[in-house]
């Protein structure tokens, strides 16, 4: 499947919207809790058990990623946006059987792990292309797409919630929601396949930057340089932070306030997981969008440094004050949308766009660690602190700390980067060569 590259007068403004129909897509994985108690009852399962698929899908995300990255950028944007499909939408495809037959392990292995190689390929697919289409703005073009990613659960939570209600929450009902899912987010993401462009040249707008501008470097070269395992860090320790939030939000609200005059309802602890879905969101656009601005080091600085500042008005102030607790989730949250937005225009200030989608792969191996010790900290020590007497906003002093430390350590590691060493710069002439050979491409692909 060769690269479709676009024909003369072609929009750049359409690529957004096809990079925004794989990542509203494969979002959903963020409303995997709808689904948690109806399986944890149908099929007798706990919570650690119930959790297995999205955990597995988050892992998988991160070694498809960085194993198909390269293929990614060898066969364009078209052909990853089809793997994404196919796998992502077999995964539900899979995890309906798995259901009706009451078969958890196959629910497992279907939305876990063929679905997440979906989810790693479909995240990336997209982001090398918009760089090329956006050489002037990269930090706004990518934010637009993986605020997709952050926002997909505001559509599919209350959208998978409604099909449960009707559908039932037994095994057949759930089932059945599976199947709904497969389909319609196949259909959806042929929008992007359809509609998805490379540019013919390297300078897509008159009176912008060349993508090809500045040092290139291969994704195996940017892997043997201190730069790319500065950043590595710096995704990790943001991710971590952010995820810590996320992934225990209902309950950490309520246990704050739990001993206080106003303890938190269900419904407004459920109304707080929305509101850090939406600051999720609009960070990826927003503070991706002012990277382009202040710069990526800085923006980063912002997110490490004031993040910091944030989980220390937690650990003090959290427990005294609602409107501050909100408040200083809400930025962590966004920052932690924010992070995975930018890194992708960092990666190109550094690397260049040769290969930045395949580098960009291979950094979210970061997000597989993050994905597992965000959520181990906060629940581990919780579960300890609570064996032990503690309760309310102590069970979560320690972790919080430990958050604090994690977000220093990424400070440092952002402060450390450099520009890249010459000696790994690619020759202008291989860079340029594939850009001749999309030229070649027919204008009808």
């Amino acid at each position: 499947m060769s690269p479709p590259v676009a024909p003369a007068g072609w929009s750049r403004w359409l690529v957004p919207p096809a990079a925004l129909s794989v990542h509203l897509s494969i979002g959903q994985a963020y409303a995997w809790s709808v689904f948690k108690p109806p399986l944890e009852s149908a099929l007798d399962l706990s919570g650690t058990q119930s959790a297995l698929p999205f955990q597995l899908g988050i892992v998988m995300l991160g070694l498809s990623a960085a194993f198909g990255g390269t293929l990614v950028e060898r066969n364009g944007p078209r052909w990853a946006m089809t793997v994404a499909l196919v796998c992502f939408s077999s995964g539900f495809l899979l995890s309906a059987l798995g259901a009706a037959t009451e078969q958890y392990w196959l629910i497992v292995f279907g939305y876990g792990f063929v679905g997440g190689i979906g989810l790693g390929i479909g995240y990336i697919s997209p982001v090398s292309t918009l760089i090329k289409w956006f050489p002037d703005r990269p930090g706004m073009a990518t934010g637009i797409a993986i605020m997709g990613f952050g926002g997909g659960a505001l559509i599919a939570s209350p959208w998978s919630a409604q099909m449960l209600e009707s559908f039932g929450s037994d095994s057949s009902g759930i089932a059945l929601a599976f199947l709904v899912h497969g389909l319609t987010y196949a259909v959806f993401m042929l929008l992007g396949v359809l509609l998805v462009r490379v540019p013919r040249t390297a300078r897509p707008v008159e009176g912008a930057p060349s993508a090809l501008q500045g040092p290139q470097v291969s994704a195996n070269s940017a892997i043997r340089t201190p730069q790319f395992w500065c950043l590595w860090v710096v995704l990790c320790m943001n991710v971590t932070a952010g995820i810590g939030i996320l992934e225990k939000a209902a309950p950490m609200i309520t246990d704050f306030f739990a001993d206080t005059s106003t303890p938190v309802s269900v419904t407004a602890a459920a109304g707080f997981v929305a509101l850090l879905s939406a600051a999720n969101m609009a960070g990826r656009i927003g503070w991706s969008s002012t990277s382009d601005l202040i710069g990526r080091k800085n923006i980063y600085r912002v997110y490490l440094g004031v993040g910091a500042l944030m989980y220390a008005s937690l650990a003090l102030f959290g427990d005294s004050s609602k409107p501050l607790f909100i408040l200083s989730a809400l930025v962590i949250l966004s920052f932690y949308g924010g992070g995975f937005a930018t890194i992708p225009a960092y990666l190109k200030d550094l690397f260049g766009t040769y290969q930045v989608g395949a580098i960009h792969g291979r950094l979210l191996t970061a997000w597989s660690l993050a994905g597992v010790l965000g959520p181990l900290i906060v629940n581990w020590i919780a579960d300890r602190q609570e064996e032990a007497g503690k309760h309310g906003s102590s069970l979560y002093g320690l972790s919080f700390v430990i958050m604090i430390g994690l977000l220093v350590v990424g400070f440092v590691a952002n402060e450390l980067v450099r520009p890249v060493n010459p000696r790994h710069h690619i020759p202008a002439s291989t860079s340029q060569e594939a850009v001749d050979v999309e030229r070649q491409q027919p204008e009808s692909a």
